[in-house]
């Protein structure tokens, strides 16, 4: 298959690494010191003691990688619009379009089915970019578990996990799944197949936009959170809150509030990745994890007055590290 990977950073890199080195023909869209290092040296991935370091053709322009069969969107949730007026340069009649996005998808009220059919979400579609920009029959949905890290500009770190699940937007079985499915196992992945993408969504969201406000705010890992009374009763109002929200929507949580808690518990000393963002600087992802569940909780008219707080100060948060990136620091003679 010809695969082209749009943001080749941590899960995108090593979604990419492990495709090439299957014997996929993969092209990655990435940008400053970790394009040059990519073309100088090849894109290394270290798996434990092993590393591999695979050939892909590497490029800061969308147009120019050609043609595909499958464009995987590797970027986080609040990059999606600045390029998706540049992916008609990488279809043909057949090309598909996978997310790898954590939270709530944009696409997340198309062929659903429901009494909400067709809503675009304003937080994670301002203005309507995305979905008049993106078909929706080109797009499937994915789940992403794995853990990964960008150690140095080239190389990514895989830290655990192997399951990508998979789906049709409508939940429908296709021929083309199968074919992304099969590329994904040869690439040593778990990649399921499955009928009810979104409840596997909120399943996932459920400890995303429960942790990883808290631990940004708090510079605190899972471990801590969970083991600190406190944070730890904070964490289950949030939960509470959002799992009121997805149940209005229909979803069926499968999982006991105090199981979940203490699975995350069980993770350990492991830092949420909007915690890594606020210690490299990076825009962090309140709009997918936060935002869109406000957003939800308002349409079915359920309030969220925990979320509503951890929202608030997680945008300023963000606004406070963009200023202090954008600000010229002199240091005194």
């Amino acid at each position: 298959m010809r695969i082209c990977v749009i943001g080749a950073g941590a899960i995108g890199g090593l979604l990419a690494a492990k495709l090439a080195d299957a014997g996929e023909d993969v092209s990655v869209i990435a940008r400053g010191p970790h394009l040059a290092a990519i073309n100088a040296n090849g894109l290394k991935l270290i798996e434990g003691d092993k590393e591999i370091v695979a050939k892909v053709k590497a490029s800061d322009r969308i147009a120019d990688v050609g043609t595909q069969d499958l464009v995987i969107l590797g970027m986080k949730a609040h990059q999606v619009a600045a390029v998706v007026r540049d992916l008609p340069a990488l279809y043909g009649p057949e090309t598909s379009v996978l997310t790898a996005q954590n939270g709530i998808p944009w696409w997340y009220f198309f062929k659903h089915g429901g009494a909400h059919e067709g809503v675009r979400l304003e937080s994670v579609d301002p203005g309507g970019v995305i979905a008049d920009n993106l078909p929706i029959e080109r797009v499937l949905a994915s789940v992403v578990y794995p853990a990964a890290e960008i150690e140095r500009p080239g190389v990514i770190k895989h830290i655990e996990g192997y399951r990508f699940s998979l789906a049709e937007v409508d939940g429908k079985p296709t021929e083309r799944l199968e074919i992304i499915a099969a590329a994904f196992t040869r690439a040593g992945f778990k990649a399921p197949i499955v009928a009810d993408i979104r409840t596997e969504l909120w399943t996932k969201l459920w400890g995303n936009a429960t942790f990883n406000p808290i631990s940004a705010l708090t510079h605190a890992t899972l471990e801590d959170i969970c083991r600190f009374g406190l944070t730890r009763k904070l964490a289950e109002d949030v939960m509470r809150e959002v799992k009121a929200i997805g149940e209005a929507l229909g979803i069926r949580f499968r999982i006991p509030l105090e199981k979940r808690i203490s699975g995350a518990e069980a993770v350990g000393p492991h830092k949420t990745s909007m915690l890594q963002d606020v210690e490299t600087g990076r825009a962090l992802e309140a709009d997918a994890l936060l935002g869109s569940v406000i957003e939800l909780g308002r349409i079915v008219s359920v309030p969220s007055p925990h979320l509503d707080a951890l929202y608030a100060v997680v945008k300023l948060l963000g606004k406070t590290l963009a200023d202090h990136k954008g600000r010229l620091v002199v240091e005194p003679a």
